[in-house]
């Protein structure tokens, strides 16, 4: 099997290494840059990676916590035979002051994302006429 990898970053922890691509952000004046390749296996992963990267901004700005950069790994495999997702995993860095907090608010993520609250969920997707 292989491993989908991608690697979502902002702030201090962007990327800068060729075939980078950078994507405005709300959160931060430089944008996003993303390494993901453009298949529906990468594309599936980058969905969670960058949902975490939006609610980690998101709920830090709620906890009044400050966040220099952000970075999320979301990387999994597919059974070729089926194509079904053998899961996804994801790691998280944040330039942040306090580990304390930084452990409390990936937790409130984890709990919140919306894309791998849905994907943990399962959703159907049909195809219309």
């Amino acid at each position: 099997m292989t491993d989908y990898e991608v690697i979502a970053g902002a702030g201090t922890l962007r990327r800068d290494t060729p075939g980078t691509v950078t994507f405005p952000h709300r959160w931060t004046a430089e944008g996003v840059t993303v390494d993901a390749a453009f298949t529906g296996a990468h594309l599936l992963h980058l969905a969670t990676a960058g949902c975490v990267l939006n609610d980690v901004y998101r709920e830090a700005a709620r906890r009044g916590m400050e966040v220099g950069g952000v970075r999320v790994t979301a990387t999994g495999a597919f059974d070729t035979a089926t194509w079904e997702s053998t899961g996804i995993t994801y790691r998280v860095e944040v330039d942040a002051a306090s580990t304390a907090q930084v452990e409390a608010l990936l937790d409130a993520v984890d709990a919140q994302a919306e894309i791998p609250k849905a994907i943990r969920a399962g959703a159907a997707v049909t195809r219309v006429p």
